[in-house]
């Protein structure tokens, strides 16, 4: 398929609208040109298991996998992420949390012992440091008797409170769930807002950190990403009904 010379100044959305998954994986591979041999293999691996795992996975109106291209990309080119584990751990951010038995493998346990066993695989596939990043991630089990939202934002704060890579992680895919909003249709869309709308100033804070690794250039473009989420929740949430 032939893409136009200027795919790589395009908005990540707006190659989904137009090139859908094939567009997003060939910006994919303009941005890992940037990597030497060794680098690449380890990218290509890690969207090739993203890829088997989501493969019957939807977001709505799209294939699963685009949404984890976004946030590669987006770690890649807007936050100039060069750490090749942490775009690995981008790729892979809900693998466990979605597909534990499968990445698992055969024989793998059940209930909370599974997670551990698929987060043990990453682990062996591409390292430590990349499982734990995941893992970090990664949403636990929550208490049928709470608010969910409440446990997920509470996860987050706690999670990410320790982890700075994971932030960087976090906030590409938040960043996609939250800006990318208009671009998702039905019941989803004021469902999103509501969970989402709370933790714009949880990101905010934390991206602010010294020990967030972002460049300030890179910090300024988040907080402007965070702005139009916020922006864009609220004009959904404060819609008449």
């Amino acid at each position: 398929m032939e893409f136009p010379a200027y795919l790589a100044t395009m908005p990540m959305h707006a190659i989904t609208e137009i090139h859908g998954e094939p567009g997003l994986l060939a910006r994919f591979r303009l941005e890992v040109e940037a990597f030497d041999e060794a680098d690449r293999a380890r990218l290509t691996e890690a969207l090739d298991l993203a890829a088997d795992l989501h493969r019957d996975d939807r977001r709505v109106r799209e294939p699963y996998l685009n949404h984890l291209l976004r946030v590669a990309i987006r770690l890649m080119h807007h936050y100039q992420v060069r750490d090749v584990e942490v775009i690995v751990a981008g790729l892979l951010h809900d693998a466990v949390e979605d597909h534990p038995a499968e990445l698992a493998g055969a024989g793998s346990p059940a209930g909370a012992d599974v997670t551990a066993a698929a987060l043990a695989t990453l682990a062996e596939r591409f390292g430590p440091r990349v499982a734990r990043l995941v893992a970090a991630v990664t949403n636990p089990a929550y208490d049928p008797g709470r608010d969910r939202d409440a446990q997920y934002r509470e996860h987050v704060a706690a999670s990410l409170d320790r982890e700075p890579w994971a932030r960087v992680i976090k906030v590409s895919d938040f960043t996609d769930n939250g800006v990318g909003v208009i671009h998702t249709v039905g019941p989803k869309v004021a469902r999103s807002a509501a969970k989402y709308r709370p933790l714009v100033p949880v990101f905010r804070e934390l991206v602010a950190r010294p020990d967030t690794p972002l460049s300030a250039a890179v910090k300024r473009h988040i907080f402007a990403q965070l702005d139009l989420a916020e922006e864009r929740f609220s004009a959904i949430l404060d819609l008449p009904n």
